[in-house]
């Protein structure tokens, strides 16, 4: 076989996906922004996104805490500054922890469902119901996703946060011995709002991604059950990836002077 014909094949798909993302992308956009808006659906969206989330983001980030007071109370013993543990928790945490890690686990939660969901709609040819029933899919299914991955997303890393910075606190506390009132007091002292605003804003782009690509693998999956399957897969890849690359953008953004 050709090398160079492999390589224009691979070069042609990969600028045809681009393509069809950007469209996706757009009419997304479009749709969120333009009534008729459906409430109910934004709403239920919401609370599948936001609330039965809060078990797996909660677990996470208290044991993220938990394991970086541990991790750096024995790096910093070795300098004499176990008295920083304190700061490298809360700003790990608010800046780069909560906002990533809570971004992945939504992403294996709620990407792989809505690929899951739109994509046996969509090769059971109930969307194409829906176009005939006069009711754009964009309007119905994916406009309220995406709207809600960006309201929710927010609200949960809010939730990592507090959660994070306890679990750091109770083993700081109960297992290395700290003072809770000096504990804490270095907390406040050097925690700014651009710290959290910076992960919040993570996280609103986050929310974007994972919801974008849920609705986009499962809207044009096709090919049955396995098609499903490979689409479910590729939604949670594709965001996942995604998160990371938009992680450094956002933090090169925030903190890059």
């Amino acid at each position: 076989m050709n090398p160079l014909a492999t390589i224009g094949q691979a070069t042609f798909a990969f600028l045809a996906t681009i393509g069809r993302l950007s469209i996706f992308t757009g009419r997304t956009l479009l749709h969120c922004f333009a009534p008729p808006f459906y409430f109910r659906l934004l709403l239920r969206q919401c609370v599948e996104i936001g609330y039965y989330s809060l078990p797996v983001v909660g677990l996470t980030a208290i044991f993220t805490g938990m394991v970086l007071a541990l991790q750096s109370y024995t790096g910093f013993s070795r300098f004499n500054a176990e008295g920083a543990i304190a700061n490298v928790v809360v700003l790990s945490i608010t800046r780069e922890l909560a906002p990533v890690l809570t971004g992945l686990v939504v992403a294996g939660r709620i990407g792989a469902a809505m690929a899951a969901e739109i994509g046996t709609m969509s090769v059971t040819e109930q969307i194409d119901a829906l176009v005939t029933l006069s009711t754009n899919p964009f309007k119905y299914l994916v406009a309220p996703r995406v709207i809600a991955g960006v309201l929710m997303l927010p609200l949960l890393v809010l939730v990592a946060d507090i959660i994070g910075v306890f679990g750091g606190y109770l083993v700081s506390i109960h297992k290395l011995g700290f003072n809770p009132a000096v504990y804490l007091q270095r907390t406040w002292e050097f925690l700014e709002p651009l710290d959290v605003l910076s992960g919040l804003t993570k996280a609103a782009v986050f929310g974007f991604i994972i919801s974008l690509m849920g609705c986009y693998h499962g809207y044009l999956s096709r090919g049955g059950a396995q098609g499903v399957g490979q689409a479910t897969t590729n939604a949670v890849v594709s965001a996942s990836v995604l998160i990371l690359g938009a992680n450094y953008i956002v933090t090169e953004l925030f903190f890059a002077s």
